[in-house]
């Protein structure tokens, strides 16, 4: 059976813990005009859709159980029910269709959660954008795929060209396989997931004596896990409070060359100077509501693909995450810089990713219950960290459909219990675009956090003497 990792049934769990939890990720994808004008059908949509994913078999299947159970773990099968129009969807915003509309539209798609009992995944076509625009917005369970292989699923669905030779993929109308039931009765079902589970853990213990540095190595990141968890928890701040179900979502976007030329001058990492500037901007934000700032910063879960090629358009999540201290604190914005590229080549070499890695694994080796305790109240805990900062990146070439060039994409993270605001940023053919979600309750000054954040550019931007030539004499 093709059961649920402990990590992918954790999103499933955080979501029974709260209710103020939607374990769903995704994003908008906004297309330029069809070549004739205008957008596609609901039809050709559909009917494109369903002629590629045959090459995605869990979009067609649904959880064997829509809870976890105390002993076995849920696993995936093929929905009798299904049917490619329960899915796919269509709306039309009303005039004039412009980027407040869309993110409003956004926030709301977002606040509802996924039928547990039908394949976990939902997309919209939107028409009425500005400039005869159209979009297709995607929403799928964070337990079927993580942010990297979301990408390769919207790979999948996309052309690299505006006139791409036919291909044969499997279709849906070429017939499903049959239903996948497990022939025996839950409750022997669960004997042998116990039974598989204690054979793992042999295994495991036999890996751990053929390699002790290794086994050393993750056994300490798993006590530097643990130590910031219960001894040197993320600090006390307004953006952790009890969250509901509504959301605000706004987005910000930037040049990639414009990052890269900030990295060049200010040294680190794109993704440094990203973490910096959303550093800005969470500092702002905290001085608007009269908030002390923390003085060792706020801690910034970021996840990192475990990803090889090998595991192109595979599902399911291959994540582990570093936890970064954001120096909300600093005044200089050069500074705050240097502190994070210190900060996370700290973290890297140290090896800090193999502690929720670690947690994962021990988690696998036990019952379904131990997610509880082990993972859903632990890794995602607001002791362990303030905010979700993740950096997907996508293909720097164009894509389309239906002969139309996708223009950007919309990203969108989910928000674990008592976490009002993550930040998804996604790059595409040269443009980056910051897609801000919040709780609607918690955080009416969502505007003030995505101001912040131009703010935050326009701070580095103002170090790098390359900005100061006019855009003509300018060369990345």
């Amino acid at each position: 059976m093709d059961r649920l990792t402990a990590l992918d049934a954790t999103f499933l769990e955080l979501e029974e813990l709260d209710e103020g939890a939607l374990m769903s990720i995704g994003g908008v994808m906004i297309f330029d005009p069809l070549p004739g004008g205008g957008a596609p059908t609901i039809e050709d949509v559909r009917a494109g859709l369903a002629g590629r994913l045959g090459e995605l078999p869990r979009y067609t299947q649904r959880l064997s159980a829509t809870r976890m159970g105390f002993w076995s773990w849920p696993h995936w099968v093929n929905d009798e029910r299904f049917e490619i129009a329960n899915h796919v969807s269509h709306v039309a915003l009303p005039a004039p269709g412009d980027d407040a509309q869309l993110c409003d539209w956004t926030a709301g798609f977002f606040s509802h959660r996924l039928d547990r009992t039908r394949p976990l995944w939902e997309m919209v076509l939107i028409e009425g954008l500005k400039g005869d625009r159209w979009a297709i917005a995607n929403k799928v369970h964070h337990c079927l795929v993580d942010g990297v292989g979301s990408v390769d699923v919207v790979e999948l669905l996309l052309d690299s060209d505006p006139n791409p030779p036919a291909r044969r993929l499997p279709s849906l109308v070429d017939g499903a396989p049959s239903p996948g039931r497990s022939l025996l009765p839950p409750h022997s079902e669960a004997v042998i997931q116990a039974a598989q589970a204690g054979g793992r853990a042999v295994s495991a213990g036999i890996h751990a004596a053929l390699h002790p540095r290794e086994a050393f190595d993750r056994s300490r990141a798993l006590a530097e896990l643990i130590v910031r968890d219960e001894l040197i928890g993320a600090p006390h701040s307004s953006i952790n409070v009890p969250i509901g179900q509504g959301r605000r979502y706004e987005v910000v976007r930037v040049p990639l060359a414009e990052l890269k030329a900030m990295r060049r001058e200010l040294g680190g990492s794109v993704n440094d100077v990203i973490l910096a500037v959303c550093t800005s901007a969470l500092r702002r934000l905290l001085t608007e509501r009269d908030e002390e700032l923390p003085a060792g910063g706020l801690r910034a879960m970021v996840p990192m693909n475990l990803r090889d090629a090998s595991a192109q358009m595979s599902l399911g999540n291959r994540v582990t995450s570093l936890f970064v201290e954001l120096p909300v604190a600093e005044p200089d914005p050069r500074k705050r810089l240097r502190r994070i590229v210190f900060e996370t080549k700290r973290l890297k070499y140290s090896g800090a990713g193999a502690g929720p890695t670690t947690l994962v694994d021990l988690a696998t080796l036990a019952p379904p219950v131990v997610v509880r305790a082990a993972l859903a109240r632990t890794e995602f805990a607001r002791r362990l960290f303030n905010i979700t900062i993740t950096n997907v990146p996508g293909p720097q070439q164009p894509r389309y459909a239906f002969g139309a060039q996708m223009q950007e994409v919309h990203p969108f993270v989910p928000l674990a219990a008592d976490h009002g605001i993550g930040i998804a940023i996604f790059s595409y053919d040269g443009l980056v675009t910051l897609g801000i979600s919040a709780d609607c309750e918690s955080t009416p000054d969502l505007d003030v956090l995505a101001y912040g954040i131009e703010a935050g550019l326009e701070e580095l931007r103002a170090l790098v003497p390359e900005f100061e030539k006019t855009p003509e004499e300018v060369r990345y």
